[in-house]
Formats: C-alpha cells, structure tokens, sequence
C-alpha cells in the first residue's frame, strides 16, 4: 500500500530527468516548474527495494487493488450511520422489486427521484432469480455493490490526481483515499452522496479545466464529463453547487462560450434530465419535476432544517475537520505546497455555500473529501521527495535519512490514528440498529414474528429491505408538519408510557416490540402488565449522539 515499496527501476529515472522540459507533459502529467520531482519515475526514497510487479503500472492493476479493498471494506462496515442508506434507496428498491416496502414522506411530496434506487432494483431482481435473497445476502450485497462503484471513484481519483500532479502524488493520494477513517466509513454505504461523489471524481477527471497545460489530451472527453455532472445532479439536485463551479470555470477558460453553453451544457443536460423526468413519471404514475420539488422543499421553504440546524461555521470547525481527521494537518500544507488554487477553490465554494444552508451533515460534502486527501498526498509525496534538497546526490546523506524516518513516523502516524476510528465506528458505533434487523429476519423466516412494533426514533432500523418478510410492521412517523403539531416520535419521547396506551386501543397487539435501553426502563410495567418477555438485547453504542445515550437495543416478544 505505502507507494513507495511500488515503482519502476531506479535508471528509469535518469532518463526520465534528462529528457524532461519545463511545462513538457510526462507520462500523460503535467511538470510544473519548480515543482519537487513527484512524477513518480524514480526508486528508493525510502531505502527500499523496487518490486518488479508494481500494482501501479496500469489502471486495470490500480483498480483490481481497491476493488478487492473496497470489497473487504464493505464487509467490515456493520453499523448504522444515516437512515437515508436503508429508506431512500434499498426500501424503494425492494418495493419495486418485492411488491412490498414503506415509502417515506418525501415520496409522497415527490422530492425524490427514482434513478438511485433503480440501481438497486437490478441488483433484488438478480438475488430473487438466483433466489440469493437470504437474510445474509439481503444485508451484505447492497454495500458489495456500491463497493465496486466506490473502487471506481478510487480509480479515478488516482488518475486525477495523477494527471494533475504526476504518479507519485497519485500513489500517496490513494494511500491517503484508502486509509482515511469516513471515507472507509461511509464510502461503501448505499447513500446517494457516495453515488454522487464517484459520479463528480469521474467527471473532474474528463474535464481540463483543472489541468495545467491546455494542450488536448486523447483521455479527455468534456462532453462525457458533462453528462456525468448531468447524472449526478439527477440523483443529487444538490451537486448542481459542485458544477456550477466547474462549469463557471470552464466557461472562463473555453475558446468559444457560446458553443460550449449551447451546444454541449445545454443538449447533454436536457437528455439526462428529459430521460430522469420520464423515468420519474413512470414509476410516479403522474408527472413531476422532481430537481424542481426538491428546490422549494430544501432551499425556498428551507424544509432541510425540520431535521435540526447547525451554526454557519459548522462545516469549518467541526464537520470538514473530522472528516479529514489527522490528514488536515497534511492537507493545509498541501494545498500552499501545490499552489493548485483552483482545486482548493473548489472545495471552498462548496463548503462555503452548504454553510449557508441551516440543515448540515457530514454526507453533504463527501464529494470534495477526496479532493481534501489529494492535497494531503500531495504534501506526503514532497515529505518524500525532500524538496529543497539536492536530488542530483547518489550517495545517501543523512538529510536523506532523517527524510525516510519521517515519511515512515507520517505513516505510521496516520495509520494509528485512522484505522482504529475507521474499525470503531465501522464495527462498534450503533451497530445495535443492524443487528436487530438481521434477528429479526431469521426469526421471521422461521415463522417466528407475526408483527412488529418499532418504539425507537423514526427510521432508527433498516426496515422490508432487511427484514424481506410482508409482515405487518410499524414505526413512530417524524413527517414534517405544517401546522407545528409534534410528530409521533418527538410525541413518544415526550410520554412513553401515555402514548403507547393510546396506540394499542387503534392497533392489535404486536408479536414483538424493538425498543432502546432508554426506554424500556419507563415501560418496563407496559411491558410485563401484556406479557412481554425480553428474547434479545443487542449492544448499540458506548455514547450518545444527539438523543440520550442509546446503550442497546432490546427486542421484546409475546410470552408463549
């Protein structure tokens, strides 16, 4: 993984200096000038030997190792982070698919588009022909899917970074990409933000507005560049705030604008949204404009912030920051290093203008994480290089030395820092909300669950999607409300004991009850007074996140 143990032989370098020109392009990379020698060529920085197979030598070789990482990755994240992962994608899906699953409010208001979930649709009716559909296939296989669309993102970041910067940057952004705890985090799960965030890598990629030379490259297609930016602003209305950006600068940059808004922006976004439109129709039964839905519900009537608000700099100091966790440090350096302005404008513009919306969440600004930790393997990769010292040396000094100890103590830095969070919060934080899910579906497969009775926060569990069982089921509803009346959860929380007793006199008995430890104690005499016995309690979380702490969950079920 480290890039340095991977490389070409070490005379490969020597020929590769001689022949360089200021502003010549190298390998497909442009050379700045008065940039450390990061273009990759040469060996031994880290006094190790060269490896005759280097894992770098060829896209396919790059995306063979983060596919089988990313697939490793998926399997590993076993806890619940956002109820958009389950509700909004997997439970539409398997609507579509199993004929039977709960659609949230927003699809009633017609704010969400049916084009993410349809990836997912394909991946149920695969399962359900080959009959895969066990609980334990229901559960991993969307995060095995997404994996592989995450190690595309991967592949693609590497080649970005390796076309802006050379392939030593690229190796080290990798290293960087692969090792930073939220994106082994959250980058396998089946949210749209992570669809959106490989859609936007692609598309950087096939777009020369961030390259240095002007100069027309075989690779680059503006064209495929914008339909990707067009499709991930299908899925995402909300990436428009990425492009607009990237189109603005490209518009600046372009010979001719009129050509370029008329002939390529304009035809390449009316087919992706046209196409959108009529797949929303079709699965809506009516007609609806859903990026337009979506932009009255979430910026003119700032619906968003029904869900909480943060303070404008939240982004700043607390969000972006532990996003990028012990790479900030690098990532700073990295961005003065590089003197890349327009990269960094690019993350700036989006941060800055997600800060102006009331409602934030880490997912939000996913997409230019990446761009974050391309910074970081930018400083990485000139810690390696030793800039400022003298390269043209063949025997090793001992700035050379000291220059390899702290390459290694950056490593070994970053590594015990962000595996252990990127384990803890992949493995042990809320893992009780999963869990639960799965007991249940094997339960209900043996016939053993006649119906459910969810008595936790809305939308704290996986639901059909996971259980893959048409039982009747129910959850406290947190829909927003126009006329200020507290929602059933909020409701709930306020009254446990008070409002259990009015829901059972309109709805029979449960089989089975799912509760917080939170709970359970103030309902504890509900409980025994209709015959419900303990039969599971799950381990949740060591510490609370917005609610009270939520140490398990316990699931309850009808004495025999």
């Amino acid at each position: 993984m480290i890039p340095r143990l991977i490389g070409h032989r070490a005379h490969l370098n020597h020929c590769v200096m001689m022949r360089r020109r200021p502003n010549s392009v190298i390998a497909n990379t442009e050379y700045v000038e008065g940039d450390p020698d990061l273009s990759g060529d040469n060996e031994g920085r880290l006094g190790l030997k060269s490896s005759r197979f280097d894992l770098f030598s060829s896209s396919r070789r790059v995306f063979a190792l983060c596919l089988m990482f990313r697939m490793v990755n998926s399997l590993l994240v076993q806890t619940y982070f956002n109820p958009d992962e389950h509700w909004q994608a997997l439970e539409v899906a398997h609507r579509i698919v199993f004929g039977y699953g709960q659609l949230t409010w927003e699809w009633s208001k017609g704010i969400r588009s049916y084009l993410h979930p349809m990836v997912f649709v394909l991946m149920y009716k695969f399962m359900a022909f080959f009959r895969l559909d066990t609980p334990y296939f229901m559960l991993k296989a969307p995060r095995l899917l997404q994996s592989i669309f995450s190690s595309i993102g991967d592949l693609y970041l590497y080649k970005l970074s390796h076309r802006v910067f050379g392939k030593r940057v690229a190796q080290w952004t990798i290293f960087a990409q692969l090792t930073n705890w939220f994106m082994f985090f959250c980058f396998t799960r089946t949210l749209s933000n992570c669809l959106e965030t490989v859609l936007t890598l692609m598309g950087l990629y096939y777009f020369p507005s961030f390259r240095e030379s002007s100069k027309p490259s075989r690779f680059t297609s503006r064209t495929l560049g914008l339909a990707l930016a067009a499709l991930a602003c299908a899925i995402r209305p909300t990436s428009a705030i990425t492009w607009l950006y990237i189109g603005l600068l490209e518009l600046l940059e372009t010979h001719d604008r009129m050509a370029f808004v008329f002939l390529e922006v304009a035809p390449t976004g009316f087919v992706v949204l046209a196409l959108t439109y009529l797949l929303d129709w079709w699965m809506y039964g009516y007609q609806t404009l859903v990026p337009l839905n979506f932009l009255k519900f979430n910026f003119l009537s700032s619906g968003g912030d029904y869900y909480g608000t943060h303070k404008w700099h939240w982004y700043l100091t607390q969000g972006f920051p532990v996003m990028l966790f012990t790479f900030l440090p690098f990532c700073i350096v990295g961005i003065f290093q590089s003197k890349r302005w327009k990269l960094f404008g690019l993350m700036a513009w989006v941060i800055g203008l997600y800060s102006l919306l009331g409602h934030k969440e880490f997912r939000f600004v996913l997409p230019v994480l990446p761009i974050a930790l391309m910074f970081s393997g930018y400083s990485l990769a000139t810690l390696e290089a030793g800039v400022g010292s003298n390269n043209k040396r063949k025997i090793p000094s001992k700035n050379d030395n000291n220059r390899t100890s702290k390459v290694w103590l950056a490593i070994l830095f970053l590594l015990s820092t962000n595996l252990p969070m990127a384990l803890y919060m992949s493995l042990v934080h809320q893992r009780g909300s999963e869990d639960v899910m799965y007991f249940l579906s094997k339960e209900g497969r043996d016939d053993k669950v006649r119906s459910v009775l969810f008595l936790t926060p809305c939308h704290a569990t996986p639901y059909y999607s996971a259980l893959h069982r048409n039982l009747p089921m129910r959850f406290l509803d947190c829909s927003p409300s126009d006329t200020g009346i507290l929602d059933e959860s909020d409701r709930f929380m306020l009254d446990p004991t008070g409002f259990i007793s009015d829901l059972v006199k309109d709805w029979s008995i449960p089989s089975h009850i799912v509760l917080f430890d939170s709970q359970e104690r103030q309902l504890k005499e509900f409980l025994n007074q209709h015959s419900f016995v303990e039969v599971k309690r799950f381990f949740h979380a060591h510490f609370k996140v917005d609610r009270d702490l939520q140490a398990s969950i316990v699931v309850y079920a009808l004495a025999q």
